[in-house]
């Protein structure tokens, strides 16, 4: 927080208030461990409450008239017991409390301030107490329980995406950071033509945000879309996107990778190029005209690919998402566990960790409306006739999930499970078009040359055994047999 802060602005800025608020308090020379943990706690969680992402204890600044007076406040110099202040402060505070103590000469005095983060998780506690800034006053926040429940419902609705990635920048270099251009272009809005007018969508959309000192932080959210470059965002360094290519069906040999470098709305159109690139491809003369057939449907590989940045869990520090290209399949890979049932994803409503990355990947086209992007992945393989994708969830180290595209093979080649998952998805893409399955449209959905009636009739039987399927009507005659998903 303080490297990034012009101090001796920001004291400036705060003088300008009218009075201490909820989120900044002024002192002299008041040095007490226990007020300053306990203000630690009310800065906290008060920010929290009221969606400030930092607040603030000045020392050296009349709490009155708001003239800067200096202090002899030396943070570096207190301790409490033999232990240094900071450290101590540390130990009695909970883990999520961040904070940070700077010095600077302002108006030719000297000055300290302490910076709070807003509570993020759950409540900041000192001495397993959590405290809140009534007014100007410092209170105990269970004595408070209109001010408790605000907090909490701030906290449980926090998200990553908002807090600053890289702050203390002039807008000029916050904007030098980020290929703000690729916004307008994605959204379709012509660019505007002054750094401020930029600088008005930006903040919107919260890709950027201005501080108290009146400079500008890049978010989260704007460094994990728009960067030029990740590593210049150690928050979201770890989540760039990493593709890579491997001979054959196994991981013993790779062929080819790359790590995009930029953001996911500066690289994805250029990821998906590259994934088509590595993947078969066949021409076909159809009439005059040379058709070129993929090997896997370009709309499923865009959805997928979005789903896999939009829905990992960025709290998984140390990975990121990624796509692995075989001679049988694509894998794609997110950190995070599901926030829904695998088995589920064509009909459970949409659940999404980061909805701000999800609203701004789809404003800018890169997936389908919320709710309906498996519905098309399912619908594309199948008119390809490929096997129906698999949706593998693994746990540990704050888990991960897999999504597999696998290339064509002909029905007398598939597995009994990939047959079984594929009548399963048609039953549940017949049942949200509003239709059931039946035992022509299931090999309809094989292609020519595929199973015969008898054998569809055998596969729909293993399906009910299964658990995935149920007929319509159970004593309607086998011939005119209509299914949906078991749980219909």
């Amino acid at each position: 927080m303080g490297t990034d802060v012009d101090i001796a602005l920001l004291v400036k800025e705060l003088c300008h208030h009218d009075a201490e608020t909820e989120w900044i308090e002024f002192k002299t020379n008041n040095s007490d461990a226990e007020m300053i943990g306990q203000r630690i706690s009310a800065l906290a969680n008060s920010a929290c409450r009221l969606g400030i992402p930092t607040a603030y204890m000045v020392w050296g600044v009349d709490d009155k008239t708001h003239d800067v007076i200096g202090s002899s406040f030396r943070y570096r110099l207190e301790k409490r017991g033999n232990e240094e202040l900071e450290n101590w402060l540390h130990h009695q505070l909970t883990d999520n409390a961040s904070f940070e103590f700077a010095e600077d000469v302002v108006c030719g005095k000297r000055v300290t301030v302490l910076m709070v983060q807003a509570a993020f998780y759950h409540t900041v506690d000192f001495e397993r107490v959590p405290y809140i800034r009534v007014g100007s006053y410092t209170k105990k926040l269970r004595e408070y329980p209109v001010l408790e429940s605000e907090v909490w419902s701030r906290i449980t609705k926090s998200d990553f995406e908002s807090i600053a990635a890289k702050g203390g920048l002039t807008l000029p270099d916050a904007l030098s950071l980020l290929d703000f251009p690729k916004y307008f272009d994605l959204l379709g809005t012509p660019m505007p033509q002054s750094r401020d007018e930029v600088a008005h969508y930006l903040c919107d959309d919260e890709i950027i945000l201005r501080q108290d000192d009146g400079r500008y932080a890049v978010t989260n959210l704007g460094a994990i879309l728009l960067a030029k470059s990740l590593k210049n965002f150690p928050t979201v360094a770890r989540k760039a996107l990493r593709l890579v290519q491997y001979k054959g069906r196994g991981r013993s040999e790779i062929l080819r990778s790359k790590d995009y470098e930029g953001g996911y709305a500066v690289e994805f159109e250029s990821a998906v190029e590259m994934i088509m690139a590595l993947t078969p491809a066949k021409e076909d003369i159809v009439g005059a005209v040379r058709v070129q057939t993929t090997a896997y449907p370009e709309r499923a590989i865009r959805e997928i690919l979005a789903n896999a940045l939009i829905h990992q869990d960025l709290a998984v520090t140390g990975s990121g998402p990624v796509v692995e290209v075989f001679s049988d399949r694509v894998d794609f890979t997110n950190p995070g566990t599901s926030l829904v049932d695998l088995m589920r994803l064509v009909d459970n409503p949409p659940k999404s960790r980061n909805q701000k990355l999800a609203s701004l990947m789809r404003r800018f086209r890169f997936c389908e409306e919320l709710g309906t992007g498996w519905d098309r992945i399912i619908s594309s393989c199948e008119a390809l006739y490929l096997p129906a994708p698999k949706a593998v969830e693994y746990e540990g180290a704050g888990g991960s999930v897999r999504i597999s595209l696998l290339a064509y093979v002909p029905y007398r080649s598939m597995s009994l499970q990939d047959r079984v998952m594929a009548c399963y998805w048609h039953a549940c893409i017949c049942f949200t078009n509003g239709e059931a399955m039946t035992n022509k449209s299931l090999r309809c959905r094989f292609g020519e040359g595929g199973p015969s009636s008898s054998t569809v009739s055998k596969l729909l039987a293993t399906a009910v055994g299964d658990g995935l399927i149920k007929p319509v009507d159970p004593e309607t005659a086998p011939r005119y047999m209509r299914y949906v998903p078991a749980w219909a």
